[in-house]
This record gives structure tokens, C-alpha cells and sequence, in this order.
């Protein structure tokens, strides 16, 4: 006869992965504020900005601001990676709306 699964168990370690990837996530994203510089702005700012992206339905600025975007990481890349772990290709390595894990160390 075989073991019965323990669903309770399965259940508990995907949630706990669940808030895990949302803490990692809401780091990512304040990493992202602060790289960017956008941590100068005051709080409402950013949130009035950042609520003008998501209703912006223009697929031409949005495919602009994805292209100034790639080139912000492609050249945070080249600033802070060697030269073997780089992305040469030019082609995007992580899915859309992915964000790089980084030390959270502002350069000076």
C-alpha cells in the first residue's frame, strides 16, 4: 500500500514559499526605487507616477519605457558584474516585470 500524501504539510510549505517570493518581491521593488533614484521623490509623487504607468495604454511609450528600462539594467550590468557572468546577447534574460536581485548597496 503506499504512504498517503500529507496535504497539510504540501499546503503549508507552498504558502510559506508564496510569502517568501511576496517578501522578496516588495524588497526587489524598494531595491528598484532606490537604484532608479526615485527615492527622492516624496511618497505621493511616486505613487501619482507610478499610477500614471499603469493607466498609460500607448503601446508606443510603453515600449519605450521597456527599452530605457533593459538599457538601465544592461548598464547597471556592465557596472557592477564581471565581464563573464555580463549579458552580451542583448536579448531579455529574465521574464517581463523580473526584478534583479542586488546587494541594496547605493553607489556613491
Amino acid at each position: 500500500m503506499r504512504k498517503p500524501r500529507n496535504f497539510d504539510a504540501e499546503l503549508k510549505a507552498l504558502e510559506d514559499k508564496v510569502r517568501d517570493l511576496k517578501s522578496r518581491k516588495v524588497q526587489q521593488l524598494g531595491e528598484l526605487v532606490i537604484a532608479t533614484g526615485a527615492d527622492s521623490l516624496g511618497t505621493d509623487e511616486l505613487a501619482g507616477a507610478l499610477m500614471v504607468l499603469v493607466e498609460t495604454k500607448d503601446a508606443a511609450k510603453r515600449e519605450a519605457w521597456a527599452k530605457r528600462g533593459a538599457a538601465f539594467f544592461q548598464g547597471r550590468a556592465r557596472r557592477t558584474a564581471p565581464a563573464i557572468e555580463r549579458n552580451t546577447g542583448g536579448a531579455q534574460t529574465q521574464p517581463r516585470g523580473a526584478l534583479p536581485l542586488s546587494s541594496g548597496a547605493r553607489p556613491a
